[in-house]
């Protein structure tokens, strides 16, 4: 079982106090940043490579904190508003937490029928850390620089930083950025 916490920074535009609340959330997962993307798709290829090489097994939970579901569609190619949707094709057992502040919309808005009533059994959306969720084993950070303002994506970053490859958890891996 893997677990991997996936943070988008354009879900700290609607939230109040939005350098403690990332704070908090790198605190609970006791492990470092270790990856830092600015277009989320891309992280889905580091996530599968992680799984290819073994340093991890095949997920079983993604907690998506996120201002965007993005389960916009399955549409190929891979793009930043259907990330989610390709995860859970591509880990079919993989169960799927949307933490957002507020809801846009629902997967469901998007998705076909067919498709939705498929994947609506593996994902939940809410507010909060879902209790109980296990604790990732990786850590990935979206930018979203054209979501997040420039001063709070700095901020942000400065945060993201103390939590890489220096940070409390650096024994556990380091921080790699793809940008």
């Amino acid at each position: 079982m893997s677990s991997i916490l996936d943070i988008d920074l354009d879900y700290f535009n609607l939230v109040k106090d939005p350098i403690q609340r990332l704070r908090r959330m790198l605190v609970w997962a006791e492990r470092p940043v270790a990856y830092v993307v600015a277009d989320h798709h891309h992280v889905l290829r580091r996530w599968k490579a992680e799984v290819k090489r073994g340093a991890m097994t095949l997920p079983t939970h993604i907690l998506h904190v996120d201002e965007h579901h993005d389960m916009m569609d399955g549409a190929r190619p891979l793009n930043i508003g259907n990330v989610v949707r390709h995860a859970m094709e591509v880990w079919p057992e993989c169960q799927v937490y949307w933490m957002a502040e507020g809801h846009i919309d629902d997967p469901g808005d998007w998705l076909d029928d067919e498709l939705w009533r498929g994947l609506k059994k593996r994902f939940r959306m809410g507010s909060g850390l879902p209790r109980g969720w296990p604790k990732p084993d990786l850590v990935t950070v979206c930018t979203s620089p054209e979501f997040v303002g420039a001063d709070l994506l700095a901020r942000l970053m400065a945060e993201v930083e103390r939590y890489g490859e220096s940070g409390p958890f650096a024994a556990r891996g380091h921080l790699k950025s793809a940008r």
